[in-house]
């Protein structure tokens, strides 16, 4: 096999590095390996976007959705009139043989599995079986007061067992804080966190973009909102188990699993490898007799909004979820052209976050192809409750409100048949209404691209449930 560095000058050449198959050796810029250890391959997230078009045989994406160049083709739109080429979107109650679902256990028996399976295969990827195993350690116990509120806090790592393949580290940063005069376990919110670096590259992106970030509200933090509760908080970093970026695709959790290895077209992306970890530090909350692991809500922002979905959606033990500005690949329709278009998920910076088949429906197909649309990812996290927000249009990023409170509106069939209530409405609501009365919630704040006006409204939602 020819050294990496003398591959990379060649296209043709590189094509054929990036194909190679799990397992095989690799040359130049790997780590060291013996007889039973792949090398850990590096790739940039350019090289690795490219060896998943030739795995899938596409010669070319379309472009997404450009926000500076307004006169270009691909123009990000943002006329309401131009935003649904495809209004028909796949039954959620209508099984893969055109038979219709009518009871709730056709829903769990048949239906469920068959969306998630579409889900696995197409958008967010199979978690493959052999995920190692996690042991938590509390590495140091605080006490304070915030907002008036004695609290204790745990600092945690979650060492995720990597003797199958020692090249690569993956350790979850979790902390937990609840009340210290507390006699009871206590119900528990859970963010979905960006770590001080995370933040300052996301901080860039968004002034590319034009996007400015509003000042924080006046009034109580979260935090103190959710400890006037009696409440406890935890925040989670989900970009200690998975880089945020192509490049890091055959490192953390994704890399230990496939032994330093580039992805199958159906292996897990970011989205469900977030999930997963968000999924362990519940598992420890469970051993944990401070916390009410049955009362465990979570909560996410933009990019991990779209990670925080996929984690009620897909482990039934998370009680409630804030979903915000999550947008394209989170709770927007992928059938809309508002805002993010499904060809901006699909390309270089966001490609990670899916299963690499997702590439396909920006190529050959297109989002209407799609077996699925963000709604039954909604669907799959029925009966239990679900509040949806976003900020006012241009100003919340990407993100696209209408289509987030379309999918909400599509959804409310399956948690009708399941015995719960949806948004109870078609009308989207003016800005800083609040739909919170059914099991699905939805509210539009004023202001850009923030979770932070909607918490009180989440708070009193999620009142009803823990």
């Amino acid at each position: 096999m020819p050294k990496l560095r003398s591959l990379r000058s060649s296209a043709g050449l590189v094509l054929l590095l990036f194909i190679i198959p799990l397992g095989s050796q690799a040359g130049q810029g790997s780590r060291p390996a013996d007889a039973t250890r792949p090398p850990l391959i590096h790739l940039t997230a350019e090289q690795d976007h490219q060896r998943m078009m030739v795995l899938l045989h596409i010669k070319s994406l379309r472009p997404g959705a450009d926000p500076h160049n307004l006169r270009a083709p691909n123009a990000v739109n943002y006329d309401e009139s131009k935003a649904n080429p495809y209004p028909k979107l796949p039954d959620s109650l209508v099984l893969n043989d055109g038979e219709r679902v009518t009871a709730a256990a056709m829903w769990w028996h048949e239906r469920r599995p068959q969306i998630m399976a579409d889900f696995n295969r197409d958008v967010l990827g199979r978690v493959p079986k052999n995920v190692p195993p996690v042991h938590w350690e509390v590495t140091s116990t605080t006490r304070a007061v915030n907002g008036g509120v004695p609290v204790i806090t745990k600092h945690l790592v979650g060492h995720v067992d990597h003797a199958s393949y020692p090249l690569i580290d993956v350790n979850i940063d979790l902390t937990l804080t609840v009340p210290a005069n507390a006699t009871r376990p206590v119900p528990v919110i859970m963010q979905f966190a960006f770590d001080p670096a995370f933040m300052r590259r996301f901080l860039a992106t968004m002034a590319a973009r034009g996007v400015k970030l509003p000042p924080s509200p006046p009034g109580p933090s979260w935090q103190e909102q959710v400890l006037a509760k009696g409440w406890g908080y935890a925040i989670y970093l989900p970009t200690s188990v998975q880089a945020d970026n192509g490049a890091g695709l055959t490192e953390g959790i994704i890399g230990l699993c496939n032994k330093g290895q580039p992805r199958r077209p159906d292996d897990w992306g970011a989205l469900r490898a977030w999930a997963w970890g968000a999924s362990r530090a519940l598992d420890y909350m469970e051993t944990d007799k401070s916390v009410d692991a049955r009362r465990v809500g979570i909560e996410g922002h933009s990019r991990f909004g779209k990670a925080a979905l996929v984690a009620m959606a897909y482990d039934q033990r998370f009680a409630v979820a804030y979903i915000s500005s999550s947008g394209m690949g989170g709770a927007a329709l992928y059938r809309r052209n508002f805002g993010e278009r499904l060809e901006n998920v699909a390309g270089v910076e966001e490609y990670h976050w899916m299963a690499g088949n997702f590439l396909k429906y920006a190529g050959p197909l297109t989002s209407n192809d799609l077996p699925v649309d963000a709604h039954e990812l909604i669907a799959l996290c029925a009966p239990r409750p679900v509040f949806v927000s976003a900020g006012e249009v241009k100003g919340d990023g990407w993100a696209d409100p209408r289509g987030e409170f379309m999918a909400a509106v599509a959804t409310g069939p399956v948690y009708e048949l399941l015995g719960k209530q949806g948004l109870g409405t078609t009308q989207f609501p003016p800005l800083g209404g609040a739909l919170i009365s059914g099991d699905i919630a939805f509210r539009q704040h004023h202001g850009g691209h923030t979770d932070l006006p909607n918490w009180p409204w989440f708070i009193k939602f999620a009142s009803r449930y823990l």
